[in-house]
């Protein structure tokens, strides 16, 4: 029969917070404290005398091992020369075997000196336990197709592959339409064409087909489903203005940590980028500036995640807890000052750009309104694509055609260009092609 374990050393396990011998009038905290520093001092002070003594075992090992070969010399050499007795070998073995009996007795004290440390050891919160392995494995493919190249969270299915799924869903949806209604309905439908929704689906790779009361071939959706920049600025944009709002570093940890799933996506990326911008270029500076902030915490989470080649996810935490260090905090805030630069400037450039399209606009539509006199303008500067002078052309036109051009009326174009020859009527639309008259586009 197996000895059974011995569980009474689990009988004595000291706690620095236990309350049993606090005294009223001491201060509890100071009194727990004052208990874990003296508990740590005797362990340092017990580990410093195990190593003094295993020191002290195995120096006298080694002198062990020492008398035994020179006490074997000893007893080679008196095989050797058994005819002659030498007292002074004999002095020299005894002097070895009592030698190492003391080396040994010495020995056995010092392990029990060892083994009283063991068996009176006092158990704690610090030395219960011991790690006997610890590996980190790492998953390279982790998450591969969770995130982006630039880091940013991967939206759902998009671009072509939602046209394929969404007209897919719809063909499935319609056919079980039909296969439930009947040949006499299929017959009807057939003749009535069929409305879809009026937007993709928001749909995940696995589309529902569930049939709608309102709508036969209406195709449920994933309401997770990001199509395109715009239907995400149509379903978050009031979660992006909700963080874009938020002014401390913790909060903006937990919204993350919460709603990291879309707002680490490009598409939030770049609506907080244009928001910023837009701010700006309306003279809302402050409110630019605390926008220009939470982008940049986007923007960062994102790059520390692409330096990773992990989710953006993983790199919320890490990304907050840097910013408790005063280096990393700094280094932000200069990162979101450069930013800031740049909104200012883009703002200005962007100010004249709008400027000067509605100027633009204003000349055409000037342009359009009274009409520019031809003759005004050079002869190599009015030539069309082809070469030909547009007032030579119109001039040479039949008369029914110049009506047209006039009045810039195309049903009156086309019943002239049908009285004519066909021949001709090709051969004048090509000489107004050439001349910029008309556009063949």
């Amino acid at each position: 029969m197996s000895k059974p374990f011995d569980y009474s050393k689990w009988d004595n396990i000291e706690l620095s917070d236990d309350e049993e011998d606090v005294h009223p009038n001491i201060d509890r905290e100071s009194w727990f404290r004052m208990k874990h520093r003296s508990r740590v001092e005797r362990e340092e002070h017990e580990e410093k005398d195990k190593k003094r003594i295993n020191s002290e075992i195995k120096k006298a090992n080694q002198r062990i091992k020492i008398l035994q070969r020179d006490l074997q010399k000893l007893d080679k050499r008196k095989a050797e020369d058994s005819d002659d007795d030498d007292d002074d070998d004999l002095d020299d073995t005894e002097a070895i075997k009592i030698e190492i009996d003391e080396l040994r007795s010495q020995n056995a004290q010092r392990q029990a000196t060892l083994d009283d440390y063991e068996k009176n050891k006092k158990w704690n919160v610090d030395n219960m336990f011991e790690v006997k392995d610890e590996r980190t494995m790492v998953n390279k493919d982790a998450g591969k197709v969770n995130y982006t190249s630039t880091g940013h969270a991967q939206s759902t299915v998009s671009g072509e592959q939602a046209k394929k799924e969404f007209e897919k869903a719809r063909r499935k949806a319609e056919v079980k339409d039909s296969s439930s209604i009947g040949k006499s309905v299929m017959s009807t439908t057939a003749e009535k064409p069929t409305v879809g929704p009026a937007k993709p689906p928001q749909t995940t790779a696995k589309v529902s087909t569930k049939k709608s009361n309102t709508d036969p071939t209406e195709v449920d959706s994933d309401p997770d489903f990001l199509y395109t920049y715009h239907e995400f600025t149509e379903k978050y944009s009031k979660l992006c203005e909700e963080f874009m709002f938020i002014r401390t570093f913790e909060q903006s940890k937990e919204f993350l940590l919460q709603h990291g799933t879309i707002l680490l996506q490009e598409h939030s990326a770049n609506y907080l980028l244009l928001a910023t911008l837009e701010d700006e270029m309306n003279g809302k500076h402050d409110e630019m500036k605390q926008r220009a902030k939470q982008s940049q915490i986007i923007t960062n989470v994102a790059e520390l995640a692409q330096s990773w080649k992990t989710h953006p996810g993983n790199a919320i935490l890490p990304f907050f807890n840097r910013l408790e260090q005063r280096e990393f905090l700094d280094g932000f805030l200069a990162g979101v000052k450069v930013f800031i630069e740049k909104i200012e400037k883009r703002a200005v450039v962007k100010r004249k750009e709008i400027d000067t399209s509605r100027r633009e606009e204003q000349d055409r539509s000037t342009v359009k309104k009274e009409g520019v006199d031809l003759y005004e303008i050079p002869r190599e500067e009015r030539l069309g694509p082809g070469g030909l002078d547009p007032l030579d052309v119109i001039e040479s036109l039949p008369q029914s055609m110049q009506d047209a051009f006039e009045s810039r009326d195309t049903d009156q174009l086309r019943k002239a260009l049908a009285e004519m020859d066909p021949k001709d009527a090709e051969y004048q639309m090509k000489r107004c092609v050439d001349s910029g008259l008309w556009n063949a586009v």
